[in-house]
């Protein structure tokens, strides 16, 4: 008797070659719609505008800002921005729209492709716009390094990176918990939402959130519990020669690895709960 068949696998995708498809046609659709991208453009380059003066006002009034100094300051404000357009280029449009293949019954073809589906809907779809936008926070970087007259080393660089990938970690699991909760409410704007209240407190730096209980309170919890305080005073205290604290290190590292395993298990326990369109 023949021996049963062996099963044929299909083979494993090759997850860079689809990421460079999504990347073509993510260009294939902004050139369609040539004049969305340059507004897109302009009003980011305005956005950045408005921050630099705001703050090279308040500078002008003051030396330090807790510490920080201008240079330092705007040293914090570029890696925020970088840390940000990263995760518009990525993440925001993808995750975004997570509510609305739920809604209309577009994850069922996301569940039937042969690839890891939270892989498809967190990189389908492309912001290159937001990848431009990365010039403008690279200058503004740069600047900081001739205010400060501090030049990051080569150790600096890399460990710098290593931070801003670690932070975008953080974030990418935070807005998958908050997008996955789609499946189970319908509609979750208001709570999908609150990814962008909650990182509002990253938007300055940790050593501010002093002076009160309150204050105290919210920079424990918020450093050690949820380190949304670190994501970005940490990478920008490395790269402009700021005394930098090994624990946080370990605090983000520890963080990144443990949201990122919590928001695959919410995201898996979202699509066994997920009913089709056709269900």
């Amino acid at each position: 008797m023949d021996p049963s068949p062996t099963p044929i696998r299909p083979d494993q995708p090759d997850y860079l070659r689809v990421l460079r498809t999504f990347l073509v046609n993510s260009l294939v659709r902004e050139m369609q719609f040539r004049g969305n991208f340059v507004i897109e453009l302009l009003t980011h380059a305005f956005w950045f505008t408005m921050q630099v003066v705001l703050f090279r006002v308040i500078f002008g009034n003051v030396s330090t800002v807790n510490g920080w100094s201008r240079g330092e300051y705007f040293g914090f404000m570029a890696t925020a921005m970088i840390l940000n357009a990263l995760m518009e280029a990525f993440f925001v449009p993808n995750l975004a729209n997570l509510s609305e293949l739920v809604r209309t019954g577009g994850l069922d073809f996301a569940l039937l492709k042969p690839i890891d589906t939270q892989f498809l809907v967190s990189f389908e779809k492309l912001d290159l716009g937001a990848f431009v936008q990365l010039l403008l926070p690279s200058g503004l970087l740069a600047y900081s390094f001739a205010q400060t007259g501090h030049l990051p080393t080569l150790g600096e660089g890399a460990l710098y990176l290593v931070l801003l990938l670690l932070s975008v970690a953080i974030y990418y699991s935070l807005m998958l918990i908050f997008a996955s909760t789609s499946v189970w409410l319908g509609r979750n704007q208001g709570l999908y939402e609150f990814w962008f209240y909650i990182t509002i407190f990253a938007r300055y730096p940790r050593d501010i959130y002093r002076g009160s209980w309150a204050a105290d309170a919210l920079r424990f919890g918020f450093s050690f519990v949820l380190p949304i305080l670190l994501v970005v005073t940490v990478p920008a205290e490395v790269i402009v020669g700021r005394v930098f604290q090994p624990r946080f290190l370990a605090v983000l590292v520890l963080a990144a690895g443990l949201c990122l395993v919590v928001s695959r298990w919410v995201f898996h326990r979202a699509l066994r709960a997920y009913g089709s369109a056709s269900s």
